[in-house]
């Protein structure tokens, strides 16, 4: 018996020291061969030349392939996307299907083929039976589409699941939930549906669990507050609805909640102890439809830095609690029906960088303790009701306050002048829909910072003055609705910093501008995707230069008093999707060149004095006959067909 003990070990270890000396010599067992051989066959084409390489019968030493020193055994398939070199990232492309013949590696720990771009088909159903080793499967970034397979809950080793940015679809297998060694699944923008399985309630390990941009319905897991080891979940854009779990504050160790855009009602679960979610910095329930009042007790969540509840329906005051948030930099409320006075404590909260509580019912006046808000420098007020006739002198002298949005704030009289003396240059300003008065005032072009400035919707009066030439960042203007008159050619006449200018939106529309037009297209300002100066009166001809604006996504000229014919530089803006030259005087026929327009989505060229046929083709013929009418000369599809 001995004997034959002694014989046993003597093969084993023999078989052994075989084994190891294959590896030695990077010989590849023949199934780990088929299995490689495989699924370089499936790939026709690589960037990187990666698997070109691969020749020979030494795949222990191809590019991108590790075996175990014990075994000889392939352990690890490493061809990511990305590749690093010493002083450059390359992203490297395979083109091809990903071979079912990878589960012939029966010793894989390690798949790594993340971020290829273009490998596709199907996970193989098979992954769970014949891969019991593997610890890590990384696909991301890729083409792979169809279910994920049952089986691929029988990978109990596996750690690391990451499949995000691929074609997925279907639901997610309940055997997800026997997975106890995962500690991250990240699943994010694919095609995914059905609920999220209550077996992942099990996934005690689970820290990073992200299911974002996907088509999940129904409740959360009720129970998932059982995942005390998770620190990152992002269940967001979804069709998510119920409530949120009561259990989810026993997330103990929770740092990122990620629950915005979905379908979710009820009230906002609050922590009742300091130790609930006691590291919870990041918190993210915008556009649901939650409901109920902003508990106090939300001051528990110590940790928060960023807060977003915005797009709910929310009632009540804001808590004067959330004072005590000493580590909250950003706070977004907008869009709810969230009424009373800001409380004097938000004045305590010295690390907030953004305050948006616009689209709210809140009233005035401002508590005076926010000036010790020295590290603001966003802040969004509009559309409540402060109904302030000024703007209060000590926000204009927060030391890092940047951008100011008060629209529909009531603020009354000229626009204030301390604005040009802040102590952080202004760089974004909204004092649309107030009840402003007087001039544009030639201090103006000295912001020389300012990139967004909405003024529209009040009742200024005058010019454009000529110093608004001096704004070389600015990429927003909106002038609309107002009294304004004059010359506007000042505006495309702006300095700037880049490349056909940073203005790439324009609108002084329902004006009463009379000149200027002439010159679109000739000043610094190329670069402008939208363009609106309807309702005013400027004369003449559509310049011929506005065909040197191919930027152009929309253009509104209606309701002028243009006339001549529509230039034939029209056809040069071929990213237009919108064209409304309604009520004018505009003559002659239609360029053939508009059938060039193929982004067209939007024409309107009714009540004009335009004749002849409508040229023939699309996108013309996809109008309806609103986008014609009021033109007595003209014919053709789809208005009545032409007399010969």
């Amino acid at each position: 018996m001995q004997d034959q003990l002694l014989s046993l070990l003597i093969v084993l270890t023999v078989g052994a020291a075989s084994l190891g000396a294959a590896n030695v010599h990077g010989i590849c067992t023949p199934e780990d061969l088929e299995g490689l051989t495989g699924f370089k066959a499936g790939i026709h084409f690589d960037t990187s030349g990666r698997l070109e390489k691969w020749v020979g019968l030494k795949c222990c030493e191809w590019e991108g392939i590790s075996c175990s020193n014990a075994t000889g055994r392939v352990a690890e398939i490493r061809l990511p996307g990305f590749i690093s070199a010493s002083d450059f990232v390359y992203q490297s492309e395979m083109k091809g299907w990903l071979s079912p013949s990878i589960t012939l590696l029966s010793s894989l720990e390690v798949i790594d083929l993340g971020g290829l771009m273009s490998l596709a088909g199907m996970i193989p159903p098979s992954i769970g039976f014949c891969l019991p080793k593997l610890r890590k499967l990384y696909l991301y970034g890729n083409q792979i589409s169809g279910m994920l397979p049952e089986s691929i809950g029988k990978l109990w080793q596996l750690e690391e699941l990451l499949l995000y940015e691929n074609k997925l679809s279907g639901s997610l297998p309940p055997s997800l939930g026997n997975l106890s060694n995962l500690n991250s699944m990240i699943l994010y923008s694919n095609q995914l549906s059905g609920t999220v399985p209550d077996s992942f309630t099990n996934l005690t390990g689970l820290v990073h669990l992200d299911l974002h941009n996907n088509s999940f319905i129904g409740a959360i897991p009720e129970k998932i507050g059982q995942l005390h080891n998770m620190k990152e979940l992002d269940l967001s854009s979804n069709f998510l609805g119920g409530r949120i779990p009561l259990s989810i504050t026993n997330l103990t160790a929770i740092s990122v909640l990620y629950l915005d855009t979905n379908s979710l009602e009820g009230e906002i679960p609050s922590p009742s102890r300091l130790d609930q979610m006691p590291s919870l910095s990041f918190l993210r329930l915008q556009n649901n439809q939650l409901t109920g009042e902003i508990s106090p007790n939300f001051a528990h969540l110590i940790s928060l830095r960023r807060v977003s509840l915005a797009h709910n329906q929310l009632k009540g005051e804001i808590p004067s609690s959330l004072g005590a948030l000493s580590a909250l930099t950003e706070l977004y409320l907008d869009d709810n029906q969230l009424s009373g006075i800001i409380p004097e404590s938000m004045g305590q909260l010295s690390q907030l960088l953004v305050l948006s509580i616009s689209n709210n019912m809140i009233q005035g006046p401002l508590p005076q303790e926010m000036s010790s808000l020295f590290n603001l420098q966003i802040i969004n007020l509009s559309f409540n009701e402060f109904n302030f006739s000024s703007i209060p002198q000590w926000l204009l002298r927060l030391p890092s306050l940047s951008r100011i949005y008060m629209a529909g704030c009531g603020i009354q009289g000229e626009i204030p002048e301390s604005l040009k003396i802040m102590p952080s240059p202004i760089q974004e300003l909204d004092l649309s829909v107030n009840h402003l008065t007087g001039n544009l005032s030639s201090w103006l072009g000295t912001l020389t910072q300012l990139y967004l400035l909405n003024l529209s919707r009040n009742a200024l009066v005058s010019d454009v003055p000529e110093s608004i030439a001096q704004l070389n960042a600015l990429g927003v203007l909106d002038l609309h609705s107002n009294k304004l008159t004059g010359n506007i050619g000042q505006v495309f006449k702006m300095e700037h910093r880049f490349p056909q200018g940073p203005l790439t939106y324009i609108d002084l529309s329902d004006n009463r501008f009379t000149e200027g037009i002439e010159q679109i297209g000739i000043g610094a300002q190329c670069g402008v995707q939208f363009l609106n100066l309807s309702c005013n009166f400027f004369p003449g001809r559509l310049p011929t230069t506005v065909g040197i604006c191919t930027s152009l996504q929309s253009l509104d000229l209606s309701n002028n008093n243009l006339g001549l014919n529509l230039p034939d530089a029209l056809e040069n803006l071929s990213s237009l999707e919108v064209l409304k030259l309604q009520r004018n005087q505009l003559t002659g026929s239609i360029p053939e060149g508009f059938l060039k327009l193929s982004k067209l989505r939007e024409l309107n060229l009714s009540d004009n004095l335009l004749v002849g046929q409508i040229p023939a083709g699309k996108p013309l013929t996809d109008f309806p006959e609103s986008s014609f009418s009021g033109n007595r000369g003209l014919c053709g599809k789809p208005l009545n067909p032409c007399k010969l």
